[in-house]
């Protein structure tokens, strides 16, 4: 018969985030609301408001920017999605250390992965829909 492993005060909470081509790794620990990403803070990593907005939402929302350290390794895409995939990493780590958080987390749709993409290119076009000029003569 399986155990059921028992949460330590000081365990870490580990969980993913996706957003457009962007992963986001994310360790939540009690600590001080400190949050380093890929061996930077936040804020020299993700330099525009919008994007330090868009990460930090799930802890706003939830009022415990200062009850965690949060550890994030990013890769893949733009800022713009590594913001939005370290936005849901965190509000799912948030979920697992306490269910509390699951419905105002979900009201605010900070659970459910934006799943929108970019459109592949067609042949015999430019980009995914721009055609060139039609030409009569």
């Amino acid at each position: 018969m399986a155990e059921k492993k028992v949460k330590k005060e000081n365990a870490q909470i580990i969980s993913t985030g996706r957003r457009k081509t962007s992963i986001a790794r994310v360790r939540l620990m009690p600590g001080n609301g400190k949050i380093t990403v890929n061996g930077r803070e936040l804020k020299e990593y993700l330099q525009l408001d919008t994007l330090l907005l868009i990460a930090r939402r799930p802890l706003t929302l939830t009022d415990t920017a200062e009850k965690y350290d949060i550890v994030v390794r990013v890769v893949g895409g733009g800022l713009s999605g590594q913001a939005g995939a370290i936005s849901h990493g965190i509000a799912r780590a948030l979920v697992k250390s306490s269910e509390t958080y699951k419905k105002e987390l979900k009201d605010a749709g900070l659970l459910t992965r934006d799943s929108r993409m970019k459109e592949r290119k067609k042949y015999g076009l430019k980009k995914a829909r721009k055609a060139s000029q039609f030409s009569k003569r």
